[in-house]
């Protein structure tokens, strides 16, 4: 019997060293993958095959793949891109990151060396090693970054997002930041909301987030939030559908204003009750408490 489109899934992990790759693996292998470490790209045309030869008993594989196949890469981005009319198999890339910085600390902390500067500094092989995964980066359907993540995080971060039961409808995870906080980097679309008017310059506001009625109908009483709120579900409304054509089973959107308190956080909410009456939809708010555990922390020390 024919194997239908959605009974193969085919996962490549890669990304930066030190940013938990072998976690991952073993993330997928609870979740029932079969996985492969080091596997040199030259050899994906053959897993495509097995999986297809497999009757039923290969339908999902995570592969992982890093630097000591580099010079294979040129063939992995030639395989992928020649498995675009692949009906049954679509592979998904899954880069994992992390900033320099922790890098530099968890290569220190089990005292290994870079692959990239086997005999010098740490970051000089990371530096190397962002510049030569760049193009392998931009293709990856999914970016996590581990800076902040333990082990446990990362593996419940990974099971969460893979572990989805394929009756469910396309996912989207909107996501609320604060800009001066940093840039969410596993984002598909960011949108800046800090032209909307602020309501941290109103007083008795400013404690509050956009969860509470009174922010939430103050950012959106405006005209500017009414006319952008049009345009943006508008653009929403017709690119999802066509990244659900391209294969990807969830998207992220990120949006953000100076602290991620007021306008953003109103925005996302906004687009999840506009979302979810068409697909499974998941907030969040990165930065809602930033402000008040700042408080408290320079109380403390004062």
């Amino acid at each position: 019997m024919e194997q239908r489109q959605h009974e193969f899934q085919m996962v490549i992990i890669t990304g930066m060293s030190g940013a938990g790759k072998t976690v991952a693996m073993q993330s997928f292998e609870d979740l029932g993958y079969f996985c492969v470490d080091n596997l040199p790209p030259a050899l994906l045309p053959k897993f495509v095959e097995l999986m297809d030869d497999s009757t039923g008993k290969l339908t999902k594989v995570a592969l992982v793949m890093d630097l000591r196949g580099r010079e294979f890469f040129d063939q992995l981005f030639a395989t992928i891109d020649a498995m675009a009319d692949n009906e049954k198999i679509k592979p998904q890339i899954l880069f994992l990151d992390a900033q320099d910085s922790k890098l530099v600390q968890r290569y220190k902390e089990t005292r290994r060396s870079h692959p990239l500067a086997p005999n010098g500094l740490p970051l000089e092989g990371i530096k190397n090693e962002r510049e030569l995964l760049e193009e392998l980066k931009g293709r990856a359907q999914k970016i996590l970054d581990t800076t902040n993540m333990k082990p446990k995080e990362l593996r419940e971060n990974i099971i969460e997002r893979y572990s989805i039961n394929e009756s469910h409808p396309f996912t989207v995870n909107i996501l609320s930041f604060g800009f001066k906080y940093g840039m969410p980097i596993d984002a598909d679309l960011v949108f800046d909301v800090r032209f909307l008017p602020n309501p941290h310059y109103i007083e008795h506001m400013r404690p509050k987030t956009g969860l509470e009625e009174e922010v939430s109908s103050y950012v959106l009483k405006w005209s500017e939030t009414q006319k952008f709120l049009e345009k943006l579900t508008g653009l929403l409304d017709f690119i999802i559908p066509h990244y659900k054509r391209e294969g990807k089973s969830q998207l992220v959107i990120a949006v953000g204003c100076t602290g991620g308190k007021h306008r953003s956080v109103t925005l996302a909410e906004h687009l999840k009750g506009y979302l979810g009456k068409d697909y499974r939809v998941n907030s969040s708010h990165r930065d809602i408490k930033k402000d008040k555990n700042r408080k408290i922390e320079v109380e403390s020390k004062s």
